[in-house]
């Protein structure tokens, strides 16, 4: 049961913080736990960051599927400060979340500390789960100020 308690805690606090993103997993994974479907989670554990990450670009990229937006607006963006600050911010997203994922292959015990700061942040500041690489990136980056990072 101890085994498990992780897991089920998560499980609550995504319930109790109305969190449905943070209770499916949690419960998801406790349920394949219990039921000893160990070759999904091993499955899930080298590929669902992938699996992940392709349908998030998926879903960002549905209003060019549905020519929502097209070349004109592409072009736009480059011609306005918001387009060009935002194309900044992509880029620096990127860059983090590459940071961050080069940090939980050297460091995964740092998913703990992502974890209870994601809860808290889904919580107490009304944010959402999206983020754990980005989260990563940002912690890489501050590891990298405070020289704990990789040497």
């Amino acid at each position: 049961m101890q085994d498990n308690m992780l897991l089920l805690v998560l499980l609550i606090l995504g319930l109790i913080f109305n969190n449905n993103l943070v209770a499916a997993s949690a419960g998801s994974l406790l349920v394949l736990k219990l039921v000893k479907m160990h070759y999904v989670l091993d499955l899930l554990e080298r590929r669902a960051l992938d699996i992940g990450l392709l349908f998030l670009l998926t879903a960002v990229f549905v209003p060019f599927a549905l020519d929502k937006v097209g070349v004109k607006d592409i072009w736009r963006t480059f011609q306005s400060v918001q387009g060009i600050i935002a194309i900044v911010g992509g880029i620096v997203a990127a860059y983090l979340c590459g940071q961050g994922l080069v940090l939980l292959q050297i460091n995964p015990e740092v998913v703990v500390g992502l974890v209870i700061g994601t809860v808290i942040g889904v919580s107490l500041l009304k944010g959402i789960p999206i983020g754990p690489l980005a989260a990563a990136g940002i912690t890489a980056i501050l590891f990298n100020i405070l020289g704990l990072g990789k040497k």
